[in-house]
């Protein structure tokens, strides 16, 4: 679990802060406000960038504290600048690095709780392949997406991310 989660997931979510410096960049050789990138979305019923980011933050901490038998930090939501999504991002990758492999012992085991749905619990093996790891690639696929089309220019190398190759 530990693997999948830290190794796995923090990964992804780093993409997020090479997402988001692009959309700077982008925002600034155009020579207009960011912002309107992190309040793009794909379709009027669709949640913004900036939420997509949260998201994935939230799912990222949410795995980390209760396969590890933590209770995740509590974010306030409240970001509307690249500055304090970037200190999310940030506070996420943190808070997950911070959980020790041994910690994780055991999580295929661990029951979590989810709010959606009283009563019942899932495993921790499902939680991750289910829950999590699904939740995380839609969320920063959505990111990656939603700049795409405001113009950026990011290809599938940056959704991917660096890639740990050796010699043959």
């Amino acid at each position: 679990m530990y693997h999948q989660v830290v190794s796995q997931c923090v990964q992804s979510l780093k993409t997020v802060e090479v997402l988001l410096d692009k959309a700077e960049q982008f925002a600034a050789a155009k020579q207009f406000d960011v912002r309107v990138l992190l309040n793009g979305r794909l379709a009027p019923d669709m949640k913004p960038l900036i939420y997509q980011v949260q998201s994935a933050c939230d799912y990222v901490k949410a795995a980390a504290a209760w396969l590890s038998g933590q209770t995740p930090p509590k974010h306030e939501d409240n970001e509307q600048t690249l500055k304090e999504l970037r200190a999310r991002v940030r506070k996420t990758v943190d808070f997950a690095e911070s959980v020790g492999k041994t910690q994780y012992e055991g999580a295929e085991g661990r029951k979590v709780s989810l709010s959606w749905v009283p009563g019942k619990v899932i495993g921790g093996e499902d939680y991750l392949l289910q829950i999590t790891i699904p939740n995380v690639y839609f969320h920063i696929a959505m990111t990656y997406a939603v700049l795409r089309n405001g113009g950026v220019d990011v290809g599938k190398m940056d959704f991917l991310g660096p890639m740990n190759f050796v010699e043959a």
